[in-house]
């Protein structure tokens, strides 16, 4: 997604400062591009105004890649960044030697440097965007194991008829057991609790 703001104005100069303005930055880190030159038309008809595109130039500073490297340089982590766009998301990988240290307990390191990371990019942004962060492959095998996880709970719940509370759970997480369990009509899932103690309840139908 760009930056950019389409202006209108009486010249074309006129146009590109309102669109500095709406940016609230200078021209020299913008593009521009002259959509529409002015037109006077005859006798006051047909008359149009300058229309222009100001794009901002992106700061590799700013880069999703480098602002992560540079997370990763201030907690005394070496490592490289390996970047995948897909299906409209920029999805990166940090290749260390210390991918538990960025893991952490179920995930929350990796969590954390995910939300900090988005925070940074974001700041200032016109457009919003989500960058995924993922080391060793572990967003894949945590969700393959709350799948499972999900599937032993349910027959469980199938086979005692009790209800079954899981441990706390991110908010993440726990939308994994939610959308697993969906389809299955014999149990029913919710959430209780607050803040981090927040955590799935699966719970039997009435009618199994």
């Amino acid at each position: 997604m760009q930056n950019y703001i389409e202006s209108e104005a009486e010249t074309v100069e006129e146009a590109i400062e309102i669109a500095l303005t709406e940016l609230d930055t200078t021209r020299e880190q913008v593009n521009i591009i002259i959509i529409n030159e002015p037109t006077k038309g005859i006798l006051s008809f047909g008359a149009k105004p300058a229309k222009v595109r100001a794009t901002l130039k992106e700061d590799i500073t700013n880069a999703p890649e480098t602002v992560l490297k540079e997370i990763l340089k201030r907690i005394g982590i070496d490592g490289e960044i390996e970047s995948d766009f897909s299906d409209g998301s920029l999805y990166l990988n940090m290749v260390t030697d210390s991918p538990a240290l960025l893991i952490g307990k179920h995930g929350q390191t990796l969590d954390a440097i995910e939300r900090i990371l988005n925070c940074i990019i974001n700041k200032n942004a016109l457009a919003k965007r989500k960058v995924f962060v993922d080391t060793e492959g572990y967003r894949e095998r945590r969700e393959n194991m709350l799948v499972d996880l999900a599937h032993q709970v349910a027959a469980k719940v199938r086979r005692t008829k009790q209800d079954a509370v899981l441990s706390p759970m991110s908010a993440k997480d726990r939308r994994i057991i939610h959308i697993t369990l969906q389809p299955d009509d014999s149990v029913s899932t919710f959430s209780q609790g607050e803040g981090d103690m927040r955590r799935v309840v699966v719970t039997r139908q009435d009618d199994y």
